[in-house]
C-alpha cells in the first residue's frame, strides 16, 4: 500500500450555528483548493495544504468575516495523515443498501453492496451530503453492461459502486494528486484495478471519450464550466448526473445542461445540497 506523504497544512477550525451552515459553509470553500471538511457539532474543520492556503488567504477569511462567522486559523505541523484519518472515519450506511467504511471497519455482508476505502485527505467518504445523494442516484440507474465516468472522483467510491452494480468499465479522474493516488488504491482494494481507470487530470482529458454516463460531483462553477465536455462524451440516450451543489443553484445548472441538449430528468435533497439527473435526446 501506497502512504501519502507527511506534509504542512492548515486548518481553519469555524464555529457554525447548525448542520446546515456547515453545509453552506463547505459549498463556499469548495471553491478554494480545501482537501477535506470534518463537521462537528458547531463546529467545522477544513484543512487545505499551507503553501494553497497562502495563495487565497485574504479571499478565505474575507468570506467568512462577511458571513460573520469566528474562525481560528491553525497551522499543522507535518505529520503523517494515514493516522489522522483512521482516527476520525466512521463508516455510513445508505438507504439499508449500501456500506462505505475503511479496512479496519467490521464488514456488512446483510447489505447488498459493501465497499472499502481509505479516504485519507480525498473527497468522498459518503459523510457529505453530495456523495450520499449520488450513491442513491447510482443505486437506481440500469448500469448492468455500460461504461462510464467518474469526474472529479475523490476517493472513486463512486465508480466502485457504478462497478458493483454492474458496469463494465469506469474512468476515476481527478485533478488533485493525492485524489489520484487514493483512488488507485481503493479502486485495488475493491478488486476492481483492472476495470477502473483512475487518473490525474481535468476535462480536457475527455476529448475523444465515449460513455453510457458520468457522474460528477464537483461543485457549481466547475460543473458550469465543464459541463460541456461531460456533454460531448456521452453516447445517445446516455446519463449525466451531477451533484456539489445547493438547491439554489438547480435552475442554473438545468439552464446550462438543456442548452446542451440535455433533457432535464429530476433531482434529490439532502440538507439542502442537490443532485440533478438529465439523459442526452
Amino acid at each position: 500500500m501506497k502512504f501519502f506523504p507527511t506534509m504542512d497544512y492548515i486548518a481553519l477550525n469555524i464555529q457554525t450555528q447548525d448542520e446546515e451552515q456547515s453545509e453552506i459553509l463547505m459549498a463556499l470553500l469548495s471553491d478554494w483548493p480545501f482537501d477535506s471538511f470534518d463537521e462537528q457539532e458547531k463546529l467545522l474543520h477544513a484543512y487545505i495544504r499551507e503553501k494553497d492556503y497562502t495563495e487565497c488567504r485574504v479571499q478565505v477569511e474575507a468570506q467568512l468575516n462577511e458571513m460573520a462567522v469566528p474562525f481560528t486559523v491553525e497551522r499543522i505541523a507535518d505529520r503523517n495523515w494515514n493516522e489522522v484519518w483512521e482516527s476520525n472515519f466512521e463508516p455510513i450506511e445508505v438507504e439499508g443498501k449500501c456500506s462505505i467504511r475503511a479496512p479496519f471497519h467490521t464488514p456488512r455482508p446483510d447489505l447488498p453492496y459493501d465497499i472499502v476505502i481509505m479516504p485519507k485527505m480525498a473527497f468522498g467518504t459518503g459523510h457529505h451530503a453530495t456523495t450520499q445523494l449520488m450513491v442513491e442516484e447510482i443505486l437506481d440507474l440500469p448500469l448492468q453492461g455500460l461504461s462510464g465516468l467518474d469526474m472529479g472522483c475523490g476517493t472513486a467510491v463512486l465508480a466502485i459502486l457504478a462497478m458493483i452494480r454492474g458496469a463494465a468499465h469506469m474512468d476515476a479522474i481527478d485533478i488533485d494528486e493525492w485524489a489520484y493516488i487514493n483512488s488507485g488504491e481503493n479502486v485495488a482494494t475493491n478488486g476492481f484495478a483492472d476495470r477502473i481507470t483512475t487518473q490525474q487530470g481535468d476535462a480536457s482529458l475527455l476529448a475523444g471519450r465515449h460513455y453510457d454516463f458520468v457522474l460528477a460531483n464537483i461543485n457549481r462553477n466547475i460543473l458550469l464550466a465543464d459541463m460541456a465536455a461531460y456533454v460531448g462524451t456521452l453516447t445517445a440516450g446516455g446519463k449525466l448526473v451531477m451533484s456539489g451543489i445547493l438547491e439554489t443553484d438547480i435552475p442554473c445548472i438545468v439552464e446550462k445542461a438543456e442548452s446542451l441538449g440535455m433533457h432535464y430528468d429530476g433531482y434529490r435533497l439532502l440538507n439542502g445540497w442537490a443532485s440533478v439527473r438529465f439523459t442526452k435526446e
